[in-house]
């Protein structure tokens, strides 16, 4: 099996994993097509790595949330440009009826958790800390 082959078979929870431990990547197939994985079918994809910073492309408040997210509410989601990539995720670590939360804003990809689903998986997803949000909140 290629390298190709191989990094079109890579999960979305192992490319959390490898976000979590600040080695991100996305999928290239030259210079037509870039994404972030699963990518099933998908043949001759390398990986490349992915931008440490992104920026905000777009971004709402969520005020009436999935039931889920509840107690999140209101929380802010965005589209951030990473490279030949974009991502969506949760902006976390900023009041998000704030006016400097708005395109532009550098961010830094991140892993949210949370906690364990019904089938006792964990519920894991991509999020954004603007670049000058307090450390401990990275």
């Amino acid at each position: 099996m290629s390298e190709g082959d191989a990094a079109s078979r890579v999960s979305y929870d192992e490319w959390l994993d490898a976000l979590a431990d600040g080695d991100g990547f996305y999928l290239r197939n030259g210079e037509d097509e870039a994404t972030v994985p699963p990518a099933p079918g998908r043949g001759g994809l390398e990986r490349e790595p992915l931008p440490g910073t992104g920026t905000i492309e777009a971004v709402s408040t969520i005020h009436v949330p999935h039931p889920d997210f509840g107690d999140d509410a209101p929380y802010a989601i965005a589209v951030a440009s990473f490279g030949p990539v974009r991502l969506t995720g949760q902006v976390r670590g900023v009041d998000p009826e704030a006016s400097d939360l708005e395109r532009g804003l550098a961010v830094e990809p991140t892993v949210v958790s949370k906690g364990e689903n019904e089938d006792h998986t964990e519920s894991r997803f991509v999020g954004f800390i603007p670049v000058e949000a307090n450390p401990s909140e990275r």
